[in-house]
């Protein structure tokens, strides 16, 4: 995909990238991605947007480690990619939102975030963009196209009928802008060559025709009257469809409504809704395995942050420091998205998100033991060790059990 952004001189995108594939990416060897993302950013055509560091799901963990990972993202990320790492728009990891997510994301400097089409509380955003208030604040939100969007990852629609449904979209209307947003895995992992059959032919289909710009700078040269220029612009033709990044939008486009977004991801439905499910794949009512999960993570956060702030020793302060990094990454979405049920399961990859929790209360235990506290607080520290080895357990039987 980086190669073909670079062949496609015209081509602008927004690409979100978690600082934990940029850090796999340098650790592996492909540094040439990493590069060719800054290259396509230091030239204008590529936009980043602000994330969490880990991929967690935001709306589900405390605001202070929302704002730790937010922030932890966007330092690893500048560290690789420079001054073009400086987004403007912030994308939750899955497109997951809540309320309490906004004011993470507006104390880091953030000007919009993208969330599901199924957010939109209200009538559907084509000529405005509405924005989210908080604390006196506003930040823009856009809302993706959801069922263009799942035709492209799906291939339910190849480059031409794309850019038709586009033309239809609009109809005799004046400007709009339609976003769609789909996993960077769909064009070339998910279906094969799909960068090349999908993305490439729409890009391709909207290239500028080149003498008609060169006509344009010759003709400024040559005429002198700002009236005959005038006539020969009108005989161009303005272009049908234009890619911009999202950002771009913000100049295009006046504000629309100020909304309350529903709690929801890029992977609910509307049944999911109704039910008071908006979160399925991480955290369904109806999934037991998904309820234990989150109550050992509830515990193995607790204990970390009592470890930090008691960690008065030398030997208490280094378990902490361990039990605090590794609590980054034992909050991963993956582990609850394999447990989903709808329809994957790997109870290797659920297990191995449960041992990175394990690790977590391991080490803030330890941490607590060396501390100075009292044998009552310790005590009732270790009552939550207790819970923990009980949930894993329970985790464990579910995973025995499950075929």
């Amino acid at each position: 995909m980086v190669n073909l952004f670079h062949e496609l001189p015209h081509a602008e995108v927004t690409v979100n990238i978690n600082a934990v594939l940029t850090e796999l990416l340098d650790e592996h060897g492909m540094s040439d991605v990493i590069d060719g993302l800054r290259e396509l950013a230091e030239k204008g055509r590529l936009e980043f947007t602000g994330s969490a560091m880990y991929h967690p799901i935001l709306p589900l963990i405390p605001q202070e480690e929302m704002l730790r990972q937010i922030v932890q993202n966007h330092q690893t990320n500048r560290r690789f990619f420079g001054q073009s790492y400086s987004p403007q728009g912030f994308f939750s990891p899955e497109m997951c939102y809540s309320r309490d997510i906004v004011k993470p994301i507006l104390d880091t400097g953030h000007r919009w975030l993208i969330l599901s089409g199924l957010a939109c509380p209200i009538a559907w955003p084509t000529d405005v963009i509405h924005e989210i208030s908080s604390d006196g604040r506003n930040r823009a939100v856009f809302f993706r196209d959801d069922i263009l969007s799942n035709k492209i990852s799906f291939r339910q629609v190849d480059a031409s009928g794309f850019l038709d449904h586009l033309r239809q979209l609009r109809g005799a209307r004046n400007d709009i802008y339609v976003i769609t947003a789909m996993d960077a895995e769909t064009f070339g992992h998910h279906i094969k060559n799909w960068e090349r059959l999908f993305l490439e032919e729409v890009y391709e289909a909207l290239e500028p025709i080149e003498p008609i710009a060169r006509g344009v700078r010759q003709l400024q040269r040559l005429v002198d009257t700002q009236k005959e220029i005038f006539r020969f612009r009108e005989k161009m033709k303005k272009p049908e469809i234009e890619v911009v990044t999202i950002s771009k939008l913000l100049e295009l486009f006046p504000s629309g409504k100020s909304v309350e977004p529903r709690l929801s991801s890029w992977s609910t439905s509307m049944d999911d809704i109704c039910a008071g499910n908006p979160y399925p794949l991480w955290k369904s009512k109806d999934n037991l395995i998904h309820q234990l999960q989150w109550q050992h993570l509830k515990i193995a956060i607790e204990l970390a942050k009592k470890a930090v702030e008691a960690a008065s020793t030398e030997s208490a302060k280094y378990y902490a420091d361990i039990a605090r990094g590794l609590l980054d990454r034992a909050m991963h979405s993956d582990q609850f998205w394999w447990a989903s049920q709808k329809p994957m399961r790997d109870v290797n990859l659920v297990n191995r998100g449960l041992m990175q929790q394990r690790e977590v209360v391991f080490n803030a235990y330890k941490a607590i033991r060396l501390s100075d506290l009292s044998e009552d607080e310790k005590t009732e520290c270790y009552y939550r060790v207790i819970a923990s080895r009980d949930l894993r357990s329970k985790i464990m039987d579910q995973l025995f059990m499950y075929s």
